[in-house]
C-alpha cells in the first residue's frame, strides 16, 4: 500500500470534466498539494512554470491562471483523489509523459535535483500513469536539463549585466594589501561587511555568507610545510585547528560531513564541509517566542598564496520546510560556490 493511495487509488469522482490540457496541469497541482495545504501553494510560481513550458506556450497568462484556479477549486471541494481521477480519465496515452513531466517540474530544487522527500510521491505518480522506469527516468533527466539550461541562461544574463556595471563595482581591499575582491552582497538586500584583523565576511538577510580568513605564513611554518605533504599540512590546519576551534567548539552537534584534497585548485587546496544544526547566520522565531538559528552547511577551503594561508568559507542555509538534497549534491554546490568566489579575488 502506497503512501499516496488516497490520491492515486481514490474512489472519489469529480463533478467537473477536464480537457487534456487541464489534465496535464492537474498533475502539477496535485504534486504541489500532495504534502501541503492549498494556502501554502505559490500560485504565481506554479503559473510561471506552466507558462514557460512548450506545452503551454500558446496560452496566455490569464488562461493558465483561470485553469489553475479551476483545478485548485476541485482539489479543495472534492479532494486530490477526485482531481487525479478526472485528470487521468481525460488524458490520452500520448500525453501521459507530459503529465508526468508537469509533476516532475514542481519537485526540482535550486541545486537542479529532485527533493529527496518527494521521490516516493514521484514513484507512485509514475506508477499511476503507467510509465515504465526507463521512460520516467528519461523524462526526469529532460526536466532537470531544462532547469539547468534556464539557470545557465539566467547566469549568463547576470554576467552580461555585471560586465556592464563593472566600473561601478564596490571593491574591498585587504588592509594588509594581500588581496582585493568585489563586494559580493547588495546593501539593498541587507548586505553587510564584517571586518576584523585577518578576516573579512560578507553576508546578507537571505542567508548568503562568504568569508575570507588570512594568516601571514611565517618562515617557521614554511619550514614545517617542507617536512610534510601539503595535503597533510592543510588538512591539519583546516580541520584540527580552524574547524575545531571556530565551529565545532561553538556549535553543538556540528560535525564534518566531507573532507577532500583538491590538488588542481590553487596549486593544492583542502576542502571541508561541516553540518551545523542551528548554526546559520540567519535566525527565525519559533512558536512566536524566541529566535532560533536555522540549520546550515558550511563549506571551507584552505590554501596558500605567496606569504599567506587562506581559509575561504561559504554557507548553505536551510529555511523552514526546506529539505536538503543528497549530501553529495550539497557538497558539490558548496565547492562550486567557493571556487567561483575565489575566481573573483585578486591576490597581490
Amino acid at each position: 500500500m502506497g503512501k499516496y493511495d488516497s490520491v492515486f487509488n481514490s474512489e472519489e469522482t469529480s463533478t467537473e470534466s477536464l480537457s487534456p490540457e487541464e489534465g496535464v496541469a492537474a498533475m502539477a497541482v496535485i504534486t504541489l498539494l500532495s504534502d501541503s495545504e492549498e494556502s501554502d501553494v505559490d500560485t504565481d510560481y506554479l503559473i510561471d512554470l506552466l507558462w514557460e513550458t512548450e506545452f503551454f506556450d500558446d496560452y496566455s497568462d490569464a488562461q493558465i491562471s483561470e485553469m489553475v484556479d479551476k483545478l485548485l477549486d476541485i482539489a479543495e471541494e472534492e479532494g486530490l483523489g477526485a482531481l487525479f481521477k478526472a485528470a487521468y480519465d481525460c488524458l490520452p496515452d500520448e500525453l501521459l509523459p507530459d503529465a508526468f513531466a508537469a509533476g516532475v517540474m514542481m519537485l526540482v530544487d535550486e541545486a537542479g535535483a529532485i527533493y529527496t522527500s518527494k521521490k516516493s510521491f514521484l514513484k507512485e505518480l509514475q506508477q499511476a500513469l503507467e510509465l515504465e522506469d526507463e521512460e520516467a527516468q528519461q523524462i526526469i533527466d529532460e526536466v532537470i536539463a531544462t532547469f539547468d539550461e534556464a539557470a545557465k541562461d539566467e547566469y549568463d544574463q547576470e554576467d552580461d549585466l555585471d560586465a556592464k556595471d563593472e566600473s561601478s563595482l564596490v571593491v574591498y581591499e585587504s588592509p594588509d594589501g594581500n588581496f582585493s575582491v568585489p563586494v559580493p552582497v547588495d546593501s539593498q538586500k541587507g548586505g553587510r561587511i564584517e571586518e576584523q584583523e585577518g578576516m573579512v565576511g560578507f553576508s546578507d538577510d537571505f542567508g548568503r555568507l562568504l568569508r575570507i580568513d588570512y594568516y601571514p605564513f611565517s618562515p617557521e611554518q614554511a619550514d614545517k610545510l617542507e617536512s610534510v605533504r601539503q595535503e597533510d599540512y592543510l588538512n591539519s590546519f583546516l580541520v584540527d585547528n580552524y574547524v575545531e576551534q571556530a565551529i565545532i567548539t561553538n556549535i553543538p552537534n556540528s560535525k564534518i560531513e566531507h573532507r577532500e584534497y583538491l590538488k588542481d585548485e590553487m596549486e593544492g587546496a583542502y576542502l571541508a564541509v561541516v553540518n551545523m544544526p542551528q548554526g546559520s547566520t540567519i535566525s527565525r522565531k519559533k512558536n512566536h517566542e524566541h529566535l532560533v538559528r536555522l540549520d546550515a552547511l558550511r563549506g571551507l577551503l584552505a590554501f596558500l598564496v605567496d606569504d599567506f594561508l587562506y581559509v575561504v568559507s561559504c554557507q548553505r542555509t536551510f529555511f523552514d520546510g526546506e529539505t536538503p538534497a543528497l549530501m553529495e549534491q550539497e557538497i558539490e554546490g558548496l565547492k562550486k560556490q567557493l571556487l567561483e568566489f575565489i575566481d573573483t579575488v585578486e591576490f597581490t
